[in-house]
């Protein structure tokens, strides 16, 4: 696992550019083209509550750096849970993490995911670079359209892997922009497209939190029988409210990311 948090940041974001080319063009538009320049609000990672690759196998890496637990989240309706994690120093970013619940699916899900999760080498959950390590398995086309068909979750996570799903800017933080609405107007300007589920910004001032997000990029993968073009990850924007005179909401709404789970949807 490694020991610098900066070191793990920058591996991720390394890696999530390589499956979200407009990540760069976004930072464009904000007015920046250097990372450095723009404050990240938190990351997400997705996973299955299966003991090898559970949550807490992924927090374990925040851990190591530094962070501790600091809230739990339900999702019913997408048989998922998840939990966030936050480190002393408020400027790093915090980490939300989700796993679906394997018992809730269908038999055929389960024994796929089971199967997958199977070739995973032990030793790969603890390497320094499994939080970005994509996947450990081979998978055809069609075994992608079946966990689609039952969960968009549960195929998003055996195409991509081990991998940060999304970053988020905040809003709070930059300079040309005091609105979400100024973001995502300036977003959709530079003819990106929006995750509308819920609304273009989800939550709100009175919930402390307003978030908003693009649609994944669309990237071909390769398949065990050929390459398909599938949704990959996202960008989110985060604009917080005080919740304190000088403190901002740190934790999440669920509600709101209930939606934002759909910006990887199949479209």
């Amino acid at each position: 696992m490694h020991s610098n948090v900066n070191e793990l940041f920058e591996n991720l974001w390394q890696n999530y550019l390589e499956v979200t080319p407009s990540a760069k063009r976004v930072h464009q538009l904000l007015g920046s083209s250097q990372q450095a320049d723009i404050i990240n609000d938190h990351i997400a990672l997705r996973t299955f509550n299966l003991d090898k690759i559970g949550l807490e196998k992924l927090a374990a890496h925040f851990k190591a750096v530094g962070y501790e637990e600091c809230g739990e989240y339900h999702f019913a309706a997408k048989k998922l849970y998840a939990k966030h994690f936050e480190h002393p120093d408020r400027n790093q970013p915090k980490v939300f993490i989700s796993e679906l619940l394997l018992d809730q699916c269908s038999e055929q899900l389960q024994r796929i995911v089971t199967e997958l999760v199977a070739q995973i080498p032990e030793e790969a959950v603890t390497a320094d670079n499994f939080l970005y390590s994509g996947t450990h398995w081979s998978m055809d086309h069609a075994t992608y359209e079946a966990l689609l068909a039952e969960s968009e979750y549960a195929a998003w996570m055996a195409a991509w892997g081990f991998r940060a799903n999304h970053f988020t800017v905040s809003v709070n933080a930059l300079e040309n922009f005091e609105t979400l609405e100024q973001v995502n107007q300036a977003l959709k300007d530079g003819g990106f497209l929006l995750n509308t589920s819920g609304g273009e910004i989800k939550g709100s001032k009175e919930v402390l939190l307003e978030q908003s997000s693009t649609l994944a990029d669309l990237i071909t993968l390769q398949f065990s029988d050929g390459p398909a073009t599938i949704p990959s990850c996202f960008y989110e924007f985060a604009r917080r409210y005080e919740v304190a005179p000088g403190m901002l909401y740190t934790g999440f709404v669920a509600a709101s990311a209930d939606k934002i789970f759909e910006s990887t949807n199949a479209r």
